[in-house]
């Protein structure tokens, strides 16, 4: 995969568990409120409350859903079993024997807590791009690692990285060669011949 503003461990570690959370982390980002545990309350079986409770806290975590639910970190398992008083943690292999389950579970958290596809949000996400190359000139990684962190705080699903990547590159490169014409666009016939 060429992102070429990131580096391979960067482009690699996006939307995904890298390790295990931090101790705080999982305080704060694997806990279960009274509206987590409503939603999760509505399904059968301990492998379904478990494996909804996963993606859930996942894509809170990550901001993305995970392509394999259950690719998760042992700890955070085992955290939210111990929540839902699942005395064993391994059921929740049973999650995706039943295909459509997983993905019914994403439409449910996306309509419970009003995430967004990257598709529907990615003329806002262009604007906001122009905007910050225009105004601050920084350079595409740093646009992107802010624009994650505006896709996450406006409910907006991750893209995949190089969709994120593509989208950050061409919105900034034509941000920045709007600005060179307007300001070549300011020079005399004399200043642009100096220059030149």
């Amino acid at each position: 995969m060429l992102v070429v503003f990131l580096n391979d461990r960067e482009a690699a570690a996006y939307g995904r568990y890298v390790g295990a959370p931090s101790q705080s982390e999982l305080d704060r980002m694997f806990f279960l409120d009274d509206a987590d545990r409503a939603l999760i309350a509505k399904r059968r079986g301990d492998h379904n409350r478990l494996g909804l409770a996963l993606q859930l806290t996942t894509v809170q975590y990550l901001g993305t859903f995970l392509t394999d639910p259950l690719d998760v970190p042992t700890v955070v398992l085992d955290r939210l079993a111990g929540q839902l008083q699942i005395a064993d943690p391994s059921c929740a292999k049973r999650y995706t024997e039943r295909r459509s389950t997983p993905f019914e579970h994403r439409d449910v958290i996306k309509a419970a807590y009003g995430l967004r596809e990257f598709s529907e949000a990615e003329g806002e996400f262009a604007v906001w791009v122009r905007s910050r190359a225009w105004n601050t000139g920084q350079g595409p990684k740093t646009i992107f690692t802010d624009g994650v962190r505006w896709l996450r705080t406006n409910a907006v699903l991750l893209p995949g990285v190089s969709t994120l990547a593509r989208s950050v590159a061409r919105v900034r490169d034509q941000a920045v060669e709007d600005l060179h014409e307007r300001l070549a666009g300011l020079l005399s016939a004399h200043q642009r011949t100096i220059l030149e």
